[in-house]
């Protein structure tokens, strides 16, 4: 294996190609987790969104653990996306089914609810199994910092992990670390900084787009240099954009910054020339987001270099004109729950309101069979509930009570409520919405009511009130928890109609 410190050159050089200016973290990285070069308990990698953190670490673990040298045999790893996970709970079952499928362990452990049970199951799977002198896991946590409902003991007690498994490396992929955040003294800390503008154009050259017509390789390798640098100054320092968006502004772009070319107008080496016949795109953005920015019907397609580079040369007509800004009557915006949210999450949502302004008592009045069947649509439920009421009306509410505060309920009820509608609203959306709902199965959007409730939850839209909160661990699932809707009539009103129902009908008043 030759000398202590030694790294497989070999290995490395193939990922600085495919991973370019991250030389210093690539070998670093290596020689923190390497078997037989120096290999630590903790590791913290740090760094702004879409600086190759989670790319990199999977990429060198992967190359390290399935290499044809002898280190290869003393190399395994797994890493567990802690966003994906709803609660700790859920975050220990998901490493201990990594580790052991890492590990191809004949049997696996079906619960771990604890930090003491996930130690007890990691030192049976990595402590007491003789694999040879020298033998090493490497266990990653991505984005650990965006774990949900994590109890602020988390980290530092997975930090001791690695003091109970000798043999085990712990990485924590997070954004921007505290002091003392694992509360272990001498913790390496690796940065990964955000790319300059030369490391951008670096790495985008890297994959160049075809050559154009009448254009050689070096020349388009050249001009797309240099319209990389371009694009970054006007539209990607400006708005902080990370590698992935510019290169989608890129690929956006590049069509249309090079229509002079395919035109015959303009030749590959003429980058000015080129720049300001193509600046009306690099000052509106659009063109890379026409789903966010609506335009009208005509400004949904802007007016190409080609028809005004045909004419003669110093024409008025050789520099396309800026495409007109859209009119605000006509701008729509697809940032409402209405569009965002799932058809499960919705209806729990609904629930949670009609759970949150109907009384209890109202319940197997209105949400019963025989409710269902002769509910008259439209006119609410107050008359049927005063149907059977004799002698003088009671007095109208000055207040109409969906103009009152929410009031608080259990998710028990709450989930009772979609249990006992969920039915007839789907039915009442396909009536309403042909299309979207292809078939007539109820089944359609009966996804993980658990990740739905979780979802609502952590945009609050339901607020978890009373003792059991996020901080204390307690379970979300807890059917007698309480909790309370987030948001008001206006809201409610458009997610109800864009499942075509009226939530008016359902309000006790």
């Amino acid at each position: 294996m030759g000398s202590l410190f030694q790294l497989p050159d070999e290995l490395l050089a193939t990922l600085l190609s495919t991973y370019p200016c991250r030389e210093p973290q690539i070998r670093s990285l290596a020689t923190l987790v390497y078997p037989f070069a120096a290999p630590c308990r903790n590791l913290l990698l740090h760094g702004t969104e879409a600086t190759g953190k989670t790319a990199i670490t999977t990429a060198l673990l992967g190359a390290l653990g399935s290499g044809d040298d002898e280190a290869s045999n003393y190399l395994s790893y797994a890493v567990v996306k802690s966003p994906e996970c709803v609660t700790a709970r859920h975050l220990f079952e998901r490493t201990t089914a990594a580790v052991a499928h890492a590990l191809q362990w004949p049997n696996p452990p079906a619960r771990c609810e604890t930090l003491a049970a996930l130690t007890v199951e990691l030192s049976k799977m990595l402590k007491y199994v003789e694999r040879g002198r020298g033998w090493r896991f490497v266990l990653v946590f991505d984005a650990i910092d965006r774990q949900k409902e994590s109890p602020h003991t988390l980290l530092p007690a997975l930090a001791r992990l690695s003091e109970i498994i000798p043999n085990l490396t712990t990485i924590f992929i997070l954004t921007a670390p505290s002091p003392a955040l694992l509360r272990t003294a001498s913790t390496p800390h690796l940065y990964f900084p955000p790319y300059t503008k030369a490391q951008y154009t670096t790495i985008l050259s890297t994959t160049p787009p075809p050559s154009l017509p009448n254009t050689t390789d070096p020349e388009t390798r050249d001009l797309y240099a240099r319209f990389v640098a371009a694009v970054h100054d006007s539209l990607a320092k400006p708005a902080s954009r990370t590698l992935p968006r510019l290169q989608q502004a890129c690929l956006a772009l590049w069509p249309r910054f090079t229509a002079p070319i395919a035109a015959g107008t303009h030749k590959a080496r003429e980058f000015s020339k080129l720049l300001i016949a193509a600046r009306a795109y690099l000052q509106d953005e659009s063109v890379l987001a026409p789903s966010i920015v609506a335009t009208s019907t005509t400004d949904q397609q802007p007016q190409e270099p080609q028809s005004g580079l045909r004419s003669q040369p110093g024409s008025a007509a050789t520099t396309p004109t800026k495409p007109k800004p859209s009119k605000p009557a006509l701008a729509k915006t697809t940032t409402d729950l209405s569009n965002l949210l799932p058809s499960t999450a919705k209806l729990l949502l609904l629930a949670a309101y009609l759970a949150s302004h109907n009384a209890p008592r109202h319940d197997q009045t209105v949400f019963s069979t025989w409710h269902h069947g002769r509910r008259r649509r439209g006119g609410g439920v107050t008359s049927t509930l005063n149907s059977g009421r004799r002698g003088p009306r009671p007095k109208h509410r000055k207040i109409a009570r969906k103009l009152l505060g929410p009031g608080v309920f259990v998710l028990e009820r709450m989930v009772a409520i979609y249990a006992a509608v969920r039915r007839e609203w789907i039915a009442d959306h396909q009536k309403g919405s042909e299309g979207l709902l292809n078939n007539n199965n109820n089944s359609v959007v009966d996804g993980d009511v658990g990740m739905a409730i979780a979802t609502l939850a952590s945009l609050r839209l339901l607020l978890r009130v009373g003792g059991g909160t996020a901080v204390s661990g307690s379970d979300m699932m807890d059917r007698g928890g309480r909790w309370r809707v987030g948001v008001g009539w206006e809201v409610i009103r458009g997610v109800g109609r864009s499942l075509g129902i009226e939530v008016e009908d359902w309000l006790v008043e």
